[in-house]
């Protein structure tokens, strides 16, 4: 090939390379972007944002919202978000330094549990629980907070967004119904509950539980529990006569098990899905799917 022919046929190349960059960017999704931190609520947005928005979930499946870390081109996103949403209450613990730069840095924000009727955790002081999602009938209030702070994104068609929000609240409300029912087979002496931590309270209140108490008696996984704990909680659920002890599978369940020996009577160890969706197949891909797992856990549990 002659040295005319080789410098052609690179400035071909070249020409090729700056057309594909050009579709490249072109390319770019610019739609609105949505920060959200956990990936429950990340579900729950993506479902009312549809196709109007680009949805990003910082909270990789079965990780603990309490300690997941984030990059720094992650936190870069946060403040640049055209929306960001957030649990609150306290969940975030490690994240709460970027949620604080972003909204200082002037990104629109949905903080979820500024939205709800709160609980407080009855042991801590009036520490608020941050764990609302357990009660389908608070997401309720999450949903429409949620859908508001969408329709006054600019560039986004709200008449979609409403659509996509009510269909969510009729998924809601199915799932309430569903649970409703399931619970109702429980008798009223088995309706307690002892997990690896306190997460259950809006699900008791909602559906008329009792909590016995937790294995680590606290709000937050990053907490311990001591000798003395343990032995209170074995005898409490040895007096109740629970059937069923639950572990949440973003936790080892090592602490449960121990408990189990420790009640000394046959207490069943069941794996429920509390803070964190999964890998799809894995058994809670969606919100919807981690409700209506946990459900039929808890209710095959308590009646076994």
């Amino acid at each position: 090939m002659s040295i005319r022919r080789s410098a052609t046929a690179l400035a071909l190349v070249a020409l090729a390379a700056l057309a594909l960059t050009g579709c490249a960017a072109g390319a770019a999704d610019e739609r609105a972007q949505v920060v959200v931190t956990t990936n429950i609520l990340g579900d729950v947005v993506g479902e009312i944002a549809g196709d109007e928005a680009a949805v990003t979930t910082l909270m990789k499946p079965n990780a603990d919202p309490h300690s997941f870390e984030i990059s720094a081109q992650e936190a870069a996103l946060m403040e640049s978000a055209d929306l960001l949403v957030s649990n609150g209450l306290g969940l975030e613990e490690g994240l709460q330094q970027h949620l604080d730069r972003a909204t200082e840095a002037g990104a629109p924000a949905v903080v979820a549990g500024e939205h709800v009727d709160v609980l407080d955790y009855a042991s801590e002081g009036g520490a608020a629980d941050p764990h609302f999602w357990t009660d389908p009938a608070r997401m309720v209030d999450v949903v429409t907070a949620v859908e508001a702070a969408l329709l006054e994104v600019p560039g986004i068609d709200g008449a979609a967004i409403r659509a996509n929000a009510d269909g969510y609240l009729d998924e809601l409300a199915g799932l309430d119904a569903e649970m409703t029912a399931a619970f109702a087979a429980i008798p009223d002496e088995r309706r307690a509950l002892v997990t690896n931590h306190h997460v259950f309270g809006y699900l008791a209140d909602r559906f008329d539980f009792r909590v016995i108490g937790a294995v680590i008696p606290s709000g937050s996984t990053l907490a311990a529990p001591s000798a003395a704990d343990l032995r209170q909680l074995a005898s409490a659920v040895e007096e109740a006569g629970v059937p069923t002890i639950f572990a949440e599978s973003s936790q080892p369940d090592r602490l449960v098990q121990v408990l189990a020996s420790e009640v000394g009577v046959d207490v069943e160890v069941v794996e429920l899905f509390t803070e964190s969706l999964t890998e799809p197949g894995e058994g809670a891909d969606t919100y919807l799917t981690m409700m209506r797992t946990n459900t039929e856990r808890i209710a095959q549990g308590l009646t076994r």
